[in-house]
This record gives structure tokens, sequence and C-alpha cells, in this order.
């Protein structure tokens, strides 16, 4: 069997519940911080009020062999403990970030568990590194589509498309132009890094949110954008602290 790329070990498929009732699925990815294991989605994945939107739970996809891909355990996690959200969120000067974090006790994770987890190590350093149209992709379930024999997330092509550094209207993110879909939030927006840790290399960018459009289009005359947020990584310092 090929060696898999490792890239699909740091993703995980992220299914919501209330109850016994399956809510939504979405995508999420792992990063470690001084030996702490976290789990990374987007806020929105976690709790939504508008949309009326308060799952309990979440269970997530873990592969189990890391050669024999097709072996997989479910992992729950629950969302609430003594009426207290177990995740982490922020906010700055613009607002709300949607990005949250759960820490995971790795000895209650299945055994045998394989993840290729990112670390401050592969966040961007140089902002100048990254120029306006750099090759990107988002890796996540669509729809939530995936290799239903390997448990594997699917990668689109993307590029930058506003000045990287630089917060878009003043909020936490960046733009990027690609072709997503629901399902796709909490997808981690990475580029490849050739000088980077052979077990993982590729510098993490940000956190695919959600799909950016203007009010003013007209629905059934104008096209969509195609344009989608992408929250700046460097919020991980801060909800991993």
């Amino acid at each position: 069997m090929a060696v898999i790329e490792p890239l699909l070990l740091a993703v995980a498929r992220l299914s919501t519940f209330a109850g016994s009732r399956v809510l939504t699925a979405a995508s999420g990815f792992f990063f470690e911080r001084e030996e702490r294991l976290f789990l990374i989605t987007s806020r929105h994945v976690l709790v939504d009020s508008p949309s009326g939107h308060h799952p309990d739970r979440i269970e997530v996809t873990l592969h189990v062999d890391a050669v024999d891909l097709s072996r997989s355990r479910v992992f729950q996690i629950p969302l609430y403990e003594d009426r207290r959200s177990v995740w982490r969120q922020a906010t700055d000067s613009g607002g709300e970030i949607d990005v949250a974090s759960i820490e995971l006790d790795r000895d209650a994770l299945p055994e045998g568990v394989e993840i290729r987890p990112f670390t401050l190590e592969h966040l961007q350093g140089p902002l100048e590194e990254v120029r306006l149209g750099s090759a990107l992709l988002v890796v996540g379930y669509p729809l939530g589509f995936y290799d239903t024999v390997h448990h594997l997330a699917v990668a689109r092509q993307a590029t930058v498309a506003s000045a990287f550094g630089v917060r878009f209207q003043g909020r936490g993110y960046f733009l990027t132009d690609a072709r997503v879909h629901r399902g796709a939030s909490g997808s981690p927006v990475v580029m490849q890094d050739p000088d980077g840790p052979a077990s993982l290399p590729w510098k993490l960018l940000g956190i695919h949110s959600a799909q950016m459009d203007m009010r003013s289009r007209e629905r059934g005359v104008d096209e969509s954008l195609g344009l989608n947020c992408a929250w700046y990584a460097d919020i991980l310092k801060t909800l991993t602290d």
C-alpha cells in the first residue's frame, strides 16, 4: 500500500448530535502544543444561536491503523460539562472569531490512534512570504463527502484572494478563492512548505469558515463571488494557551 499523505491524518470528520439526533457534518483538524492535544473546528459547528443549532456532543472519526486505513473508531466528545461548554472561543477588536478549540484527553483516545497534528511550528512566520494568488489547499469533508472506505478527506485547490496579513474589512480573516461547500467548515487552509518538517510539510495559514458573498448580489442574475473566509491560524496561540 502507498504511503499516506500525512496531511490527511491531520484532518478529522465531525458529526454533531442533539441526543440521538444527527444534526450536521463538518470538518476539523488536530493541533498539538507542549504535549497537549486539541481538536480545532469552526465555532459555529459547536453552537450557532441564529440558526438554532445547539448540539450536545460531537463524534470524530479517527484512524487506528496507518497501513490499513479502512480501520477506524468513532470517538465521542460531550460539548458540555456541568452545563458549561468544554470548548474555547475568542473575540478581538473585530468581534467574535469563528474558531473553537477542544482539548482532548490523550488517555481516552482509542488505542493505536493515528493522527498528525499541526504545531506552533506550522504557523506562518514572515507574512510577506504569502503572496496574493499563492496556491493553497482546503482539506475537509464538503457536503459530508469523503472516501468512505478509507475515511479520508478530500482537498480543494484555493488561492489567497486578499492581502495576507491584513484583516479583511477589519475582521480576523483573509479571503480565499476556492470552490467549497457546506460541511467544509473547520477545514485547515494550508500551503505547501518544502522546508517544513517531514512529518507534516505544510504551513497552516487559516481555518475555513464560510463563503463570502455580497448582500447586493441579485440572486438568479449575478453569480456567487466564489470567495471564502479563512480565519488567521495564529488565533490558535490564544485558543491553546
